[in-house]
């Protein structure tokens, strides 16, 4: 009869003893993944806080890699086309490097050299700047005397000391602020153009070795999905973008040039580069030209045309014509791109901002074929940290091999 009793079965026809022992496998199996759930949600924190201090502190080798890196994506359309054509890699490469050089010499050059001659106008055009703003200079005055007996009633009385202030020696002459700030920016320059032209030239191999490097095909296949998804929105945003700019730049070209408004075609690239920018960069260009009107014009009324035409001509290109054109498949998060805008502009400055949107598109399109990382699963459900990615899924180690 005790024989009998200890060979007593328990769920799924195994004994008690060992149903209890795998349940008491599986609770420890739970910790351990919960453990290391939990080691990867504070590695991952870590290294996210952490990287952005990195990134400004190494901004001279950061940059120009990643500016790189970002241009060079944009171009492999071209040198796949060129490849196709029968031209070497290394020969379609140079011909990218070269066609870029050229296309952003030209620009900079139609924009720097009439914009130095337009803005050293800017001391004798004080005095046209100053009557043209008079208006408002009197109304402000008068809102400022308003609001100075005001506060004169409530403030207590006392004096007030001023802060102290350290003073800022300037560089003596334009020469020694070249000489402080040329070499590097030639230096970065060229490390960015070098590793332009070796990621195109050996761009076919790279792709082929990473994608037949995988152990499976459905990690070739994901990976070669990866890769081409990156370069597809990268390439067609940024393209897609400068064909806009360049319409809109040439439009306000052609408007300034009828109103009589000198330089242009520098407006036109000035606006065609700061739209780039989203919400920010058209705001600058109409102050640009608000400021560039005031100087060439004598009322006021004209001399504001460039800016509302600029912030008419904007609105019509944001709300109507890129949507129609971009579409819904590169069409990303308002509170994303400000977000991306605000935290590289803080890492890298003017050229951070520029490359905000891209290197959002690149990371966005990484994540979402990658999985991203179930926080709030693993705070409050089964503690994993797995997403579900484009064609992928989720689920634990367990599930995923026994399929459930």
């Amino acid at each position: 009869m005790a024989e009998r009793d200890d060979n007593k079965s328990g769920a799924f026809g195994l004994p008690v003893a060992q149903a209890a022992g795998d349940e008491d496998e599986r609770r420890v199996a739970l910790r351990r993944d919960r453990l290391l759930a939990a080691l990867t949600l504070i590695a991952g924190v870590g290294l996210a806080l952490a990287l952005p201090f990195a990134l400004k502190a190494g901004a001279e080798f950061f940059l120009p890699t990643t500016a790189a890196l970002v241009i060079a994506i944009a171009l492999v359309p071209v040198l796949e086309w060129l490849e196709r054509r029968r031209v070497p890699s290394a020969l379609a490469a140079l011909t990218c490097v070269l066609l870029f050089l050229v296309a952003a010499n030209v620009a900079l050059a139609a924009i720097i050299v009439p914009a130095t001659e337009f803005f050293r106008r800017l001391p004798e055009r004080i005095d046209r700047i100053q009557m043209n703003i008079a208006p408002l200079i009197d109304l402000y005055q008068s809102f400022q005397k308003y609001l100075n007996r005001t506060v004169q009633h409530l403030a207590a009385t006392g004096p007030i000391k001023a802060p102290a202030t350290t003073a800022v020696t300037p560089p003596s002459s334009i020469l020694e602020l070249a000489a402080s700030f040329a070499p590097s920016v030639i230096v970065q320059v060229f490390f960015g153009v070098l590793i332009v032209f070796f990621f195109l030239s050996g761009w076919s191999r790279l792709r082929k070795k990473t994608i037949t490097s995988r152990a499976s095909f459905g990690g070739a296949m994901a990976t070669a999905r990866v890769i081409q998804d990156v370069v597809d929105d990268t390439s067609a945003y940024l393209g897609t973008i400068t064909v806009i700019n360049l319409s809109l730049g040439l439009l306000m070209s052609g408007l300034l040039w009828v109103m009589g408004m000198p330089f242009p075609l520098m407006w036109g690239g000035i606006v065609a580069l700061l739209n780039y920018v989203p919400y920010f960069g058209p705001i600058a260009a109409a102050m640009l030209l608000a400021l560039g009107g005031l100087m060439t014009f004598q009322d006021i009324w004209v001399a504001l045309v460039p800016a509302f035409a600029m912030i008419g001509c904007h609105l019509i290109e944001a709300n109507a014509i890129t949507p129609l054109i971009v579409g819904h498949r590169l069409t990303i998060n308002p509170i994303m791109i400000l977000v991306s805008i605000s935290f590289w502009s803080w890492v890298w400055g003017t050229a951070g901002t520029l490359l905000a949107v891209p290197l959002l598109i690149i990371l966005q399109t990484i994540i979402g074929a990658a999985g991203k990382p179930d926080i709030a699963g693993f705070l409050f459900e089964h503690g994993t940290l797995t997403g579900r990615g484009k064609g992928g899924f989720d689920g634990s180690a367990e599930e995923r091999e026994t399929g459930g």
